[in-house]
């Protein structure tokens, strides 16, 4: 159904009177053209023209009629009814027989006028199609160009939401006062911040009369999903001002000039509703530091973030306007973005602790039916590492769980399979061979054996054998409290801990497996870190020998290049080695003393495949009093499990 031509809808270009004509004329066109090329001549059968010439020969035919590119011949009969006709298509270049052959048969002959089509019959259906397309392409550019951000964010015609290439930019709006500080749980430092730019937003005249000056952009800083967005929204609802929201790739069109056509229009848009909130979320696809592209000065991405320096420096002192961008990418930001009078303030959100855990969990279960409400304090202690996206991620799995089961009520269990779930991936049916089981519960026997029986290790919570995900099986732990940084006692324990699986494959089966690849890479990363990094090595010292830098947010690393020779290189290598040889000793010597109570795990392990910390300690050493930990969810993060 077409829209209303006297209706503009705001959700594409404005019909009107004119444009319903200009599709009639092309409608009427198409079918003036299929016209043009109909033959018109009531022909039952198509013959050759050879065969329709002896026919004429043979004295068959009654009469021929004559048009300008074919022959229609009528047969004789003595019934008129019974007449038969045939058609032939004469050749290009004539014959002159033709007209001969039916005088000497005595053929009665008639011919039709030709048709006098001129070349504009042919061509106007095509001018009408070009016509329109021009017209359509040049309503498209004078969108972008001209009114089409403007109409976007300010609500008039011609706005962004019908322009076929603009942006995806919100109206602004007053935001309902749903979302506020209230909403935004485990960022009080962030908050605390944040909330010296309501007053202003709401009196800017208190601080004007003083000559105090708010900055006017301010950069949310953190890992994905600690709630950037989120926090900008409470802002707003909580300053009830106009917020603009849009992402850094909005900008970005393959017409050159278009990004900073935009910056402008929303910058202007934002100043005639002041006061009021600009918020850019993804900031680094736009303000990646300068002269890294192919085009050069002329390249789309530089236009855009140069209009939007302009447009920062351009705030008057009495404009109450705040300029809110997000990012994760803070180390690839431009510098010219970050000094001051522009983004010159930094907030940053940080992950969750435990406490933070457990106030962003109370607002996600606000609506879930828990069987019991205290088992959010287990899945707050047991996920250390958890961004609140993560969190409601988990609620989310275990609410679903909840319903698969065709239950009313979210339990512990429901829980704890969402936290295995969203940790290591959804349970897998492998056919697994009984040699592949048994050394599968001699390595995860290892694991949990050592980490049991080693001082200063952290609790156990359980032990599996069930394949999720890419893993195979997993030994998990709890740490007692949160850790901001790790002591040397503590990352030896932890490089044991990670090949006692293969210590126990060699120790209990004579040969190792392929199955050790994970520990191996994460004892191997952990002890070159230890010796390149934390200089926890007499011989080097504390000097920085890392070939790589940390992301300050995404966990990666970032190649670099070297700045120490070949040999301190292999010196690092080899105290490297060193460290992990000593672990696997060490864990080897701790399963060869506990050998007996390591073969009763891996009987019990291989029969009920999942054991907790009562059947753990069952097995190992059942006259040692250690108490079973508070907190009943294993930990993800920077703590991993091991398997």
């Amino acid at each position: 159904m077409l829209p209303d031509p006297e209706k503009n809808t705001g959700e594409g270009p404005n019909w009107s009177g004119m444009q319903a004509l200009v599709v009639l004329a092309v409608v009427l066109s198409l079918t003036m053209l299929g016209s043009l090329f109909v033959d018109q001549a009531p022909i039952e059968a198509r013959l050759s023209y050879s065969e329709i010439k002896q026919k004429i020969r043979d004295g068959d035919i009654q009469s021929a009629e004559l048009h300008e590119h074919d022959i229609v011949v009528t047969t004789k009969a003595l019934d008129a009814a019974e007449a038969e006709q045939f058609g032939a298509v004469i050749p290009m270049q004539g014959d002159p027989e033709l007209l001969s052959l039916l005088e000497e048969q005595g053929i009665e002959i008639t011919a039709t006028e030709p048709e006098d089509v001129s070349i504009f019959a042919y061509l106007l259906p095509w001018v009408l199609i070009l016509g329109v397309y021009l017209w359509l392409q040049r309503r498209m550019m004078s969108n972008i160009a001209g009114g089409g951000l403007g109409g976007g964010l300010g609500g008039g015609p011609g706005g962004v939401a019908g322009n076929i290439l603009g942006g995806r930019f919100m109206k602004p709006s007053k935001p309902s006062r749903k979302t506020t500080f209230n909403d935004v749980a485990g960022q009080d430092q962030a908050k605390q911040e944040v909330a010296e730019l309501v007053e202003f937003l709401r009196d800017p005249e208190k601080f004007h009369r003083v000559g105090a000056e708010v900055p006017h952009g301010v950069l949310l800083v953190g890992p994905p999903g600690t709630g950037k967005t989120l926090l900008a929204k409470a802002l707003a609802g909580e300053a009830d001002v106009p917020f603009f929201s849009t992402s850094g790739s909005e900008f970005i069109e393959i017409f050159v000039g278009v990004g900073a056509g935009r910056v402008r229009k929303m910058f202007e848009e934002a100043r005639k509703a002041a006061p009021s909130i600009i918020f850019i979320d993804e900031l680094d696809s736009i303000g990646r530091t300068r002269g890294t592209g192919l085009g050069g000065g002329h390249d789309e991405r530089e236009q855009t973030l140069n209009q939007i320096l302009a447009e920062l420096d351009g705030f008057g002192e009495r404009e109450a306007v705040v300029v809110l961008a997000a990012t994760n990418r803070p180390d690839v930001l431009d510098p010219a973005l970050l000094r001051p009078g522009r983004f010159d303030r930094h907030v940053t959100l940080n992950l969750p602790d435990k406490q933070a855990r457990r106030a962003i969990l109370d607002i996600h279960a606000r609506k879930l039916p828990l069987e019991d409400t205290s088992d959010l304090d287990m899945v707050a202690a047991g996920t250390p590492g958890f961004s609140g996206a993560d969190l409601k991620n988990l609620l989310n799995e275990a609410a679903i769980g909840t319903a698969r089961r065709n239950a009313s009520l979210i339990t512990r269990a429901d829980l704890d399979e969402a936290r295995d779930k969203v940790m290591m991936g959804t349970v897998r049916t492998l056919a697994i061979r009984p040699q592949e089981r048994h050394r599968l519960a001699v390595h995860e026997a290892g694991h949990a054996a050592v980490a049991y029986f080693t001082p200063g290790a952290d609790p156990l919570y359980k032990v599996t054998i069930i394949p999720r995900g890419q893993a195979l099986g997993g030994t998990h732990t709890l740490p007692e409290s949160e850790r901001h940084t790790l002591d040397e006692d503590f990352l030896h324990t932890q490089l044991v801990i990670l090949l006692a699986g293969r210590a126990a494959e060699r120790l209990f089966l004579g040969t190792v497996s392929s199955g050790a690849d994970d520990d191996i890479r994460r004892a191997t990363e952990q002890a070159r870190s230890m010796v390149a990094r934390w200089g926890m090595t007499e011989d080097l010292g504390p000097v920085d020998l890392r070939q790589s830098e940390d992301h300050p947010f995404l966990g990666r690393t970032i190649a670099q290049p070297t700045s120490h020779s070949d040999a301190t290189a292999a010196a690092v290598d080899r105290a490297v080695i060193e460290l992990l040889k000593t672990a696997e000793a060490a864990a080897t010597e701790a399963l060869t003393q506990h050998r007996g109570q390591v073969d009763q795990l891996i009987s019990r392990l291989e029969a009920d495949e999942t054991l907790g910390f009562d059947a753990i300690r069952a097995c190992l050493d059942p006259e040692r009093v250690v108490e079973q930990p508070e907190r009943a969810l294993p930990p993800i993060g920077k703590v991993p499990s091991v398997q």
